[in-house]
This record gives C-alpha cells, sequence and structure tokens, in this order.
C-alpha cells in the first residue's frame, strides 16, 4: 500500500487530485517522495525537502460514528511519535506539541498537515530524518542529529502501520483514550506557550490540557483558561 515516487511537486497534492478527479484512493494507501518541489505545510509553508528524509500522503476515508474528523490530528501525531520512538537508538524524548508537531525539545523534528478533499481527509506527513532546515524563526532537527540518519523506506512502513493501528483505535474506543494518550507524550501541563496567528500578536499561557473534542486549553492568569480550536502554538521553554 506504499507507492514511492522520485520527485513530485506535493504528495498531499497529487492525493487531492487523484480524489478530486474521481480515482478511488483506498484508505491505507501511502504516496511517498524522494523528493518534493512544492511541498507544503501549515498557512502554506513551504516544506523543506531534504533528500532522506520522510514525505509523505495517506488517505482516511470517514465512516458513520467517527469521532470528530478534526481529532485526526491527534491520532497522526501519535502515530507518528509512536513511529520516530521506535526508530531512535538509543531513545530519545520527543514530544508533541498542538495541533501536529512532534519536538525534541524547542526544536521541531515532524509535522501534520490535514485538508479535507470532497468527503475525504488527506493527511500529510514530513519528518527531518536525515536533514533538517535552517530556518530563521524556529528550531528544528533531525534524527541523523541523534544517531544513524534511519532508512526512509524501513520508517514509512512503521508509521503505516502505527497509523492503521490508531485509526482502529480511535474508531473502536472514541476519542477518550485517544486524547489520554496525546497528552502522556505532550510536553507536560504548565508549560508556557504562546498562541496566535503569524502576523498578529500572540496570547502568553500555559499548557492546561485539552477538552473532550481535542481543542487545546490555554491557561491565563485568574486560574481561567481559554479554548484554542485553531492557530499557531510556541513554546516558551527557556532554551
Amino acid at each position: 500500500m506504499i507507492e514511492r515516487l522520485a520527485s513530485i511537486r506535493s504528495t498531499n497534492a497529487a492525493l487531492a487530485e487523484r480524489i478530486t478527479r474521481g480515482e478511488s484512493v483506498p484508505e491505507g494507501h501511502w504516496l511517498i517522495a524522494d523528493r518534493q518541489t512544492a511541498g507544503r505545510g501549515r498557512q502554506g509553508r513551504e516544506w523543506f525537502d531534504g533528500a532522506g528524509n520522510f514525505m509523505g500522503s495517506t488517505v482516511v476515508l470517514p465512516k458513520f460514528g467517527d469521532p470528530p474528523l478534526s481529532s485526526l490530528a491527534l491520532v497522526a501525531g501519535l502515530a507518528l511519535i509512536e513511529a520516530i520512538t521506535l526508530t531512535l537508538q538509543p531513545p530519545q524524548q520527543a514530544m508533541l506539541k498542538w495541533p501536529n508537531d512532534v519536538m525534541i525539545g524547542k526544536a521541531k523534528l515532524a509535522g501534520i498537515l490535514l485538508e479535507r478533499v470532497g468527503d475525504c481527509v488527506v493527511i500529510g506527513i514530513g519528518a527531518n530524518l536525515a536533514a533538517a532546515p535552517d530556518l530563521p524563526d524556529r528550531k528544528t532537527i533531525a534524527l541523523s542529529a541523534l544517531g544513524p540518519a534511519p532508512d526512509r523506506d524501513l520508517f514509512a512502513v512503521r508509521l503505516a502501520d502505527c497509523l492503521s493501528q490508531d485509526l482502529g483505535r480511535w474508531r473502536s474506543f472514541g476519542l477518550g483514550p485517544i486524547i489520554a494518550r496525546w497528552l502522556a507524550a505532550a510536553h507536560p501541563l504548565g508549560t508556557p506557550l504562546e498562541v496566535g496567528e503569524p502576523g498578529e500578536p500572540f496570547h502568553k499561557g500555559t499548557f492546561a490540557g485539552l477538552t473532550d473534542d481535542g481543542a487545546l486549553l490555554l491557561g491565563l492568569s485568574g486560574a481561567t483558561t481559554r479554548v484554542i480550536h485553531a492557530g499557531e502554538v510556541r513554546l516558551a521553554m527557556p532554551d
């Protein structure tokens, strides 16, 4: 179920185009590329396509009775961090950051992009296995900084297997266990955060957990909390 291409504009865009044309893309099918010429991250950011990194997308076909589709970001995050943990030798402390990043400390290791296309959800994942971009506004890291760079194809198989299992749990047991597992893999409660959108003032607070539907709870002064359904989240921990 893993289709490999040497070069493509964007794995997410390619699957979206197939779905839009009416082609049958089964759940569990993965499209991965050695290089992307127009990879995208959240808010349209360009996604670094370093050789040896993982760049791939898959499709989820919603079924009656599924939990909220927005919670697929949590499911994908769990699958991604599980695949990374299985890959790290020796194990290192990776953690989830809401809504869609995997971090090592304050450095971004991997990210997730969800897009609704018709009745389907396309999940795109990028992970810095061999190299990380040098960005002016954020720290990044690759697994190669922690040990030998993992094999991309082996990582792809592990990730596909982890996501398949976590989708099954999401459908069988609902969102509660997913949120509990996600919180256990995230930065600790009370972690200082900044939340907002680029070009706008960021709200400062602390990580106070997730709501029952997977939204972020931002702790504010006076023991109050603010529910965040979308936005960019930055860790405000000291270096």
